[in-house]
């Protein structure tokens, strides 16, 4: 392909407005879905040869996304459902009814499983390129995401919000049980117990990078690895349920080792022969063993695929905890000495 052929592909322009013909895209869910999927399809899904930035759609359709889903969320009656989001259970009567945005976060959720699966399925068999395969196929995912976010900003600033502010985000007070009752025991005041919890909420986030005092932009980045790290039962922002959902139907699939066939050893039981027992890995985990412990070759583009791997796993809300993060921190840490 030539340099214009080139730059021409990765100028390709914006999606236009379908014709929805007289039909009113808010009138109910089903209509409301069709008229967004081919955005989020074209968005998350279309070839591009800019991976940093996903395809986009023209102001046009971008504005009629914007004003169907307001006048959905806002004018569709809440009607009953079959509990709240991702199967959590409801605790009273009024969240039995909280349908309004619910359904079409679901709808979202289920997108985003979709796509992680797809990719999960395109992935090598040959262990030796799947980072190579992992780390771009990531990038893309992530941009599509970042601006899936974007288009649909008022389901985050309207039913997630409100999902937080009744207490169905990443972190609630039953995670901070412990901090609120030895609070009530030691007689604080309401302001101190409020202080409290937000020195918990701060350690949470220390756990992901942030430190107290530390920019705006870090404090944003360490929440958004918090809300992908969080159960599927608690509502966060679409970025972080798409990076939740590439966590749990992607990296989680190829972490996983595969049971061990035959019999077992009992567990707390000595090696036979004081030997050591072999147990089997994660695609994933040999595929980190051989990228790291290939001899010759570019040792800086195995340190970047290794900072690229880790920032991933950050991201998406592996822990650091992990022995898959804590064995490419040490290798970093080593190699950037």
């Amino acid at each position: 392909m030539s340099k214009v052929q080139t730059e021409q592909a990765a100028f390709l322009p914006p999606m236009g407005n379908p014709s929805a013909g007289s039909a009113n895209p808010a009138v109910s869910l089903s209509a409301l879905w069709g008229y967004l999927l081919p955005a989020l399809n074209h968005i998350a899904r279309s070839p591009t040869n800019t991976p940093e930035k996903a395809p986009a759609i023209d102001l046009a359709y971008h504005m009629g996304i914007h004003t169907a889903t307001y006048n959905y969320i806002t004018t569709v009656p809440d009607l009953p459902i079959a509990g709240l989001p991702l199967g959590a259970p409801p605790s009273n009567k009024e969240r039995q009814t909280d349908s309004t945005g619910t359904d079409l976060y679901l709808h979202l959720d289920k997108f985003f499983t979709d796509h992680s699966r797809e990719l999960l399925l395109g992935a090598p068999e040959d262990d030796t390129t799947l980072v190579q395969y992992l780390i771009p196929c990531f990038k893309r995912y992530a941009v599509g995401a970042h601006s899936i976010n974007r288009l649909l900003n008022y389901v985050n600033r309207h039913y997630v919000k409100r999902a937080v502010d009744e207490d169905r985000g990443w972190l609630t007070l039953g995670d901070m049980l412990d901090t609120v009752a030895r609070s009530i025991q030691e007689g604080r005041t309401r302001e101190q117990i409020a202080q409290r919890l937000k020195e918990k909420r701060m350690d949470e986030l220390k756990k992901w990078g942030y430190e107290a005092g530390g920019p705006p932009a870090k404090l944003a980045e360490a929440e958004l690895c918090a809300e992908a790290a969080s159960p599927l039962d608690r509502v966060v922002p679409l970025e972080a349920l798409a990076l939740r959902r590439f966590r749990t139907e992607f990296v989680e699939p190829l972490l996983a080792a595969p049971n061990m066939k035959g019999k077992r050893r009992r567990p707390g039981a000595p090696p036979v022969n004081g030997s050591k027992i072999n147990l089997p890995k994660g695609r994933l985990a040999r595929a980190v063993e051989e990228l790291l412990g290939a001899q010759g070759g570019d040792s800086e583009q195995r340190c970047g695929l290794a900072a690229e791997l880790a920032a991933m796993l950050r991201i998406v809300g592996v822990q650091h905890t992990h022995p898959m993060r804590k064995r490419l921190d040490k290798f970093l840490a080593v190699n950037r000495q």
